[in-house]
């Protein structure tokens, strides 16, 4: 009597979307609980309280015993509808599917093909989220009725469970998608990264200036530890604005652009050079890196399904077809990418020389360009370790037979901190030049007023001594 008087009670509550503990593990405080033999129901909980205020407002089903007593119909309708599926969940998987607006046999077809024309990136992050839970597989597998009678929730996840994998298969076409997009940016950002290294060593203007900033400390410093300098450290240049003259405001750094305007003007804008330098220090090759090893991962997961596909029978053919025509184009593009990873490591080290700098020892560098043969992959492990422990951005990528072993371990830290420190450097000389202008021009007003005020108390004295 008590059982069958608690059963409606339950059902006509708001349920809890709660995550299920079904297994308490040790020295966990659901282990402690049932250990204790703690009651599943609280008596401080009044469960008449409680319907009134969280009370579902659904309908009995006619029949609520038996094996359809779990099961929902919709109401309203002239056929009634079976829904198996949490109302919740459920409800949003029908939002979902209104935004796909095609037959639920033509989407599933569109998937298989891979065809981004029909589906973009974010309906088919869609479905994956909406893809079927193994527990609503088991549900959806037990029921026996007309599956016409089921909700549109239900026969969505019963189209998807015709695939095998289907959400793997869905998260290889979701890579498709945005692969494309990620390898146009990789390049372009490489692009400029190279493109602001050539221009940083190729600016003859940076150059001579450079040269004259050398010779100005080493006239400061004369006679002292720091004096006869062959060169200075990068960073270097930002202490410009740290020394200041004796009696005015006046710092280095001004006083270099003064002297540059007077006698240089054509040095002056030299960052027209490093047209390239502010884009490139905004990229960051250590981030890049990283997405690029988790891309070269993610092509190793699809080549993963490809291989399982071709087991799948019919189902997958145009899959299979779609996939492979892919995975030439992806290495193509991967390789084409690790190029120019190659090429920013041979630029970090050509920058790090251009500026006096061992590339073997630089104190900007956490790593460099490794190319290593080996046969197998017995070693991956340990470089994959140190390369943790560093922190170092790095990149593994696989070529077919001969197995090499490409460690891109970028110069990254070094480049950010050259063109972040060139940066700096150009908008404080600009800065400086800009106040040095102002000034020139509140001085020219003042000698001009100071010329206006001799001319008018010359004349106002001629015109005393004519009366």
């Amino acid at each position: 009597m008590g059982s069958t008087a608690t059963a409606p009670r339950r059902s006509s509550l708001k349920p809890l979307h709660w995550s299920k503990v079904t297994r308490a593990l040790q020295g966990s405080l659901w282990e402690e609980l049932q250990r204790h033999g703690e009651p599943q129901i609280a008596p401080e909980f009044d469960v008449s309280e409680l319907e009134s205020l969280f009370s579902a407002a659904v309908p009995k089903p006619a029949d609520s015993g038996g094996k359809g007593g779990g099961r929902r119909k919709s109401v309203g309708s002239k056929t009634d509808k079976v829904h198996l599926i949490d109302l919740r969940r459920a409800n949003n998987t029908e939002i979902m599917l209104t935004k796909v607006k095609m037959p639920l046999s033509d989407m599933m077809a569109a998937v298989l093909a891979m065809d981004e024309s029909t589906l973009d990136a974010d309906q088919v992050e869609n479905l994956i989220k909406f893809c079927p839970t193994k527990e609503e597989m088991e549900l959806l597998k037990g029921y026996n009725g007309d599956k016409e009678n089921l909700g549109k929730c239900e026969q969505y996840f019963l189209e998807l469970m015709k695939v095998p994998r289907v959400e793997s298969k869905l998260r290889v076409f979701s890579f498709k998608i945005q692969f494309s997009s990620q390898i146009t940016e990789f390049k372009k950002s490489l692009n400029t990264v190279n493109s602001a290294c050539d221009e940083v060593r190729n600016s003859l203007k940076l150059k001579e200036i450079m040269k004259k900033i050398l010779y100005l400390g080493n006239t400061l410093n004369q006679g002292t530890a720091r004096g006869s300098a062959i060169g200075f450290k990068l960073d270097s240049l930002l202490k410009l604005t740290d020394t200041r003259a004796s009696n005015s405001k006046m710092t280095l750094m001004h006083y270099l652009c003064k002297v540059l305007a007077a006698k240089s003007p054509a040095l002056l804008d030299f960052h027209l050079d490093l047209v390239s330098l502010e884009a490139a220090s905004k990229i960051q090759l250590k981030s890049l890196a990283e997405e690029m090893q988790a891309i070269i991962k993610g092509l190793e997961k699809v080549k993963q399904e490809l291989a399982a596909s071709e087991y799948d029978g019919p189902v997958s053919e145009v899959f299979c077809k779609t996939l492979k025509e892919f995975i030439s184009v992806a290495e193509t593009e991967v390789a084409s990418v690790t190029n120019l990873y190659s090429v920013v490591g041979r630029n970090a080290d050509a920058l790090a020389l251009y500026f006096g700098e061992d590339p073997a020892r630089c104190p900007f560098e956490q790593g460099k360009l490794c190319i290593l043969r080996i046969s197998t992959f017995t070693a991956i492990q340990s470089i994959e370790v140190i390369v943790r422990v560093l922190g170092i951005a790095y990149i593994c990528l696989y070529h077919g037979r001969m197995r090499i072993l490409i460690c891109l371990v970028l110069n990254a830290v070094m480049i950010n901190a050259v063109t972040a420190t060139l940066l700096n450097f150009v908008r404080l000389f600009r800065k400086a030049h800009e106040e040095n202008l102002k000034q020139a021009e509140l001085e020219k007003k003042k000698a001009e007023k100071e010329a206006e005020m001799e001319k008018a108390k010359g004349l106002h004295l001629t015109k005393r001594s004519v009366k």
